[in-house]
């Protein structure tokens, strides 16, 4: 483990390599957040374990490039973690998940305060390392104790055993008020981003409207409320980039690309922060995959990515087509949308294709 002195007062090195890491850790963080959302509701999800050690493996490794050794030790908890996650020595769990995501929490506050040249003190890093090497050792059948033991030694709470079985609420158990409240707030934070430009008023309502119909045509399969705001955050992160990345249809860099293909991790960032949302987190993050696997951020194939999100792929490319005839002076023309979205069928779901066809249909026969 590090020095002691390294945990309570960590420093500063060299600061072109801290920004660096810096850097890296924003991109990472929402990562790992959407994948202990999707663990949540696939607990025996290896792949999604691995991709979790080696996205902890790497901020390790770059901490140890970048001259931050007070990193090193809190990583090392976490990768033993999941690394007997990885061999079935131990199960993923709601608790476990809360004990990872607060080392998150403690590093992404200790870089921020540093960049900010003040004292991480106070975040009780040598209680959490330790805490960490300890759980990491325990046999299974202490591993809870000793999780609930961090916690309340690196916060002040102690978490109730609720947390154990099910602890991100299902959206059924919440007040309806709450849930309300939680839609309403999403919807404004959709309608901040349909205000950059009239190119995009009443594409909320728009977008909406299709998802639901979509999903009602094939058996609501997708819980409404929760494609209700997968439909409201799905592009929230657009308003992260620069506004010429996504208000231009021209052919983009590929530096711009690369860039443009990070926002679905701030608005599913968001939803998996927000207890009974994480559903709804998971059809944000995938809602650029594609069945054969080419999509992003995470390659997913056909059966991996939720029906939620295979509608979102839909709506949002109708979307940008209609946008990209509107951008060049043509009138904006449901049929010839569908008929290009039909074209391209092998970057969609097929099942979803015939239920949003239906759709289409009617508004176009009802108008």
């Amino acid at each position: 483990m590090a020095e002691n002195t390294e945990l309570e007062n960590p420093q500063v090195i060299d600061w072109n390599a801290f920004t660096d890491f810096r850097d890296g850790l924003v991109d990472t963080a929402p990562k790992i957040e959407n994948l202990l959302a999707e663990l949540k509701q696939t607990p025996q999800d290896l792949s999604r374990i691995t991709l979790l050690f080696r996205l902890f493996h790497n901020i390790k490794g770059d901490a140890g490039l970048c001259r931050l050794p007070f990193v090193i030790p809190l990583v090392h908890g976490v990768e033993t973690l999941l690394g007997r996650m990885r061999t079935g020595e131990l199960p993923f769990s709601d608790l476990l998940a809360e004990v990872i995501l607060l080392t998150l929490d403690r590093l992404e506050q200790t870089i921020e305060l540093l960049s900010e040249n003040e004292s991480a003190a106070a975040l009780a890093l040598p209680a959490l390392a330790l805490g960490l090497e300890g759980i990491a050792a325990q046999p299974l059948e202490n591993i809870d104790s000793s999780a609930i033991r961090l916690i309340e030694n690196v916060t002040g709470f102690r978490p109730g055993l609720s947390v154990l079985p099910q602890r991100n609420a299902s959206l059924a158990v919440r007040n309806i008020a709450e849930r309300h409240e939680d839609l309403n707030f999403f919807h404004q934070l959709a309608l901040q981003l349909e205000a950059r430009s009239p190119l995009f008023q009443g594409r909320t309502a728009r977008n909406l409207e299709l998802a639901l119909e979509t999903n009602k045509e094939a058996g609501s399969r997708v819980d409404p409320a929760q494609l209700e705001a997968a439909v409201y955050l799905h592009d929230l992160g657009m308003m992260f980039l620069p506004e010429s990345s996504w208000l231009q249809v021209e052919q983009l860099s590929l530096e711009a690309r690369e860039k443009l293909k990070l926002h679905p991790q701030w608005g599913a960032g968001l939803a998996a922060r927000m207890v009974g949302w994480q559903e709804a987190a998971i059809m944000v993050m995938q809602h650029h995959e594609k069945p054969n696997g080419s999509g992003y951020p995470n390659q997913l194939s056909h059966h991996e990515i939720v029906d939620g999100a295979k509608i979102l792929a839909i709506i949002d490319a109708f979307d940008a087509i209609l946008l990209k005839h509107s951008h060049r002076g043509q009138q904006r023309s449901m049929l010839r949308a569908i008929a290009e979205i039909n074209a391209s069928d092998r970057q969609f779901a097929a099942e979803w294709i015939a239920p949003f066809n239906r759709v289409i249909r009617n508004m176009l026969e009802n108008k």
